[in-house]
């Protein structure tokens, strides 16, 4: 149902809350939202609901994490009734649970679609967010709330030649919502991170021959995906209070596996050998909680490092090629390490050929070929896996003015600052869920959002409760919070790394490490602490405080 629009002599539509957003984040705070008997009003850029999962559409395109664990707690009826068909559900699986969701609790009656939020001001005389789509529409809110995702904007490399090409080119992360077929064609994939990695063992497939131009190799790990039984699903829901509590409470990623109770070198090396090899065909992110250190210690690191690097030299034939696939300039993990279904294994096929542009770099894209130093490859059709400007990219898109007109983009422009990656100072009434600051991109997203969004609607009811107009972060709290993010980060390997946790992706991106790596348990824990506390290192105020403030 579409928002009102404003009418030339007409007054502003007005609402309690604007969300920017519908994905996971977007529509579970308009739940809750509701829930306080709000006007909420929600836009989305996209044409209905699903988020990532609504433009993420490539080949092979599927979840990370576990399906019965990348879904909603918030209804203990919706996780009962619904039913994963895999291990990882793909793409369209994600996407028709998103849609059902929507349906279940009739969000869509407060989502508008195909609307991009461009910009929002704060205006201090009146406290009111002013906020203005894309259709040149404008409506008023106390809070604005940005569910725009980690991974949501997509991003394009800026390489000679690019716009010459004759053949069709495609991004994994705004992929046409009809199906494409590569069948007969030759395509160039540009990139191996987690999409690539996903996409390039069906494209191989279908391709007449694939080339895949690799800047720089990542680690990945098998799937091993499969269909779920009743029984499982059975097992899984009847164990659902347990397994939610745990993923919130103790998990550091909010993922629900065993807690591993000892370092990578306090094991022989059969034994730890062993554990690896067990992990490797159990297959999936767990591989990565074996030992207890493998984040913290270098030593014990390259130990699971070399495991891989040695089963990659066992899956590829071509010793060379097989090199070129072993990461040797970060350490396992510090880069988001990868799930796939036979994606090493691609590289054994005749029709498929690795091109390294670490040492040799694209050069430009002619009409028909990609060039680098090595020489001309001819392709029909290019994939750009390329990855998005992450964390900040989706928010950095919308012109944020906050108090005495500053923009967000001025205040992040050497790095992002939030207190808790929920505000940011000078930012009145604007909470950001899984910003920068806060576990997001290191955890189960779903954990996570539901985290924030509880804790945001915690917030609003006890600001309307005292009737209170205002809250934002305090400067020496958001500096405190900043800076222990950094130094957590940095007692880990992950800093190590050239990843887009870092920026390093994005050309003149402050490399700062973005997300909270302390551990979604204890982030949850001090989140609480702070609202406790009546939430402390906030500052809030109310019309009577803004009155005395006044005649003072």
């Amino acid at each position: 149902m579409p928002a009102p629009q404003s009418v030339p002599g007409k007054a502003t539509e007005t609402y309690d809350v604007v969300v920017v957003g519908a994905g996971f984040a977007g529509m579970y705070m308009l739940h809750r939202l509701r829930g306080l008997g709000l006007k909420v009003r929600v836009y989305e850029q996209g044409g209905d609901v699903g988020g990532t999962w609504y433009w993420n559409r490539y080949p092979g395109a599927r979840c990370d994490v576990e399906s019965m664990q990348y879904s909603y707690s918030f209804s203990d009826d919706l996780q009962q009734e619904w039913d994963w068909s895999e291990r990882y559900a793909p793409q369209p699986e994600i996407l028709k649970y998103a849609n059902h969701v929507a349906d279940r609790f009739d969000l869509r009656t407060d989502i508008q679609f195909d609307t991009r939020v461009v910009r929002a001001a704060f205006g201090e005389g009146a406290d009111i967010w002013s906020v203005t789509t894309s259709g040149g529409n404008s409506v008023t809110a106390k809070y604005v709330v940005l569910a725009t995702g980690c991974l949501s904007n997509a991003r394009t490399p800026d390489i000679k030649g690019l716009a010459g090409f004759k053949g069709k080119v495609y991004h994994t992360g705004h992929w046409p919502h009809q199906r494409i077929d590569f069948t007969g064609r030759r395509v160039g994939v540009i990139g191996t991170g987690s999409s690539a990695i996903q996409a390039v063992p069906v494209i191989a497939g279908q391709a007449s021959h694939l080339t895949v131009f690799q800047r720089t190799p990542n680690f990945s790990i098998p799937a091993r995906n499969a269909a779920l039984t009743a029984e499982e699903r059975a097992a899984f829901r009847a164990n659902y209070p347990e397994i939610r509590r745990f993923a919130r409470e103790e998990a550091r990623n909010g993922i629900y596996s065993e807690l591993p109770d000892r370092g990578a070198l306090d094991d022989g090396d059969n034994e730890r050998r062993a554990k690896y090899e067990a992990r490797w065909s159990r297959g999936g992110l767990t591989f990565m909680s074996v030992y207890n250190n493998l984040a913290l210690d270098r030593a014990a690191n390259d130990t699971a490092a070399d495991f891989v690097r040695d089963k990659i030299a066992e899956v590829v034939k071509d010793p060379q090629t097989a090199k070129l696939l072993q990461p040797n300039n970060h350490p396992i993990g510090s880069k988001r390490i990868c799930i796939d279904t036979e994606y090493y294994a691609t590289f054994n096929r005749p029709n498929v050929t690795l091109v390294d542009i670490g040492s040799n770099p694209i050069e430009e894209i002619l009409p028909n070929a990609v060039r680098t130093g090595l020489g001309d490859y001819e392709v029909d059709a290019l994939v750009l896996a390329t990855g998005f400007d992450a964390m900040t990219g989706s928010v950095a898109r919308i012109d944020i003015r906050g108090r005495d007109g500053q923009t967000l983009n001025q205040k992040w422009a050497e790095g992002p600052k939030t207190y808790l990656g929920l505000m940011s100072a000078g930012f009145p009434n604007l909470f950001i869920i899984t910003g920068p600051g806060s576990p997001s991109v290191l955890s189960n997203m779903i954990v996570s959002i539901e985290q924030h969004v509880d804790w945001i609607t915690d917030c609003v009811a006890w600001m309307r409760e005292r009737g209170l107009d205002t809250m934002e972060a305090k400067r020496e709290a958001e500096d405190n919070w900043v800076a222990h993010v950094n130094e957590v980060a940095h007692r880990t390997l992950y800093p190590q790394a050239n990843s887009w946790y870092m920026g390093a992706n994005i050309p003149g991106k402050p490399q700062i490490f973005m997300p909270y790596i302390g551990g979604v348990g204890v982030y949850r824990q001090i989140c609480n602490d702070i609202a406790a506390k009546g939430y402390e290192g906030f500052k809030m105020m109310g019309a009577d405080s803004l009155k005395r403030a006044a005649s003072s």
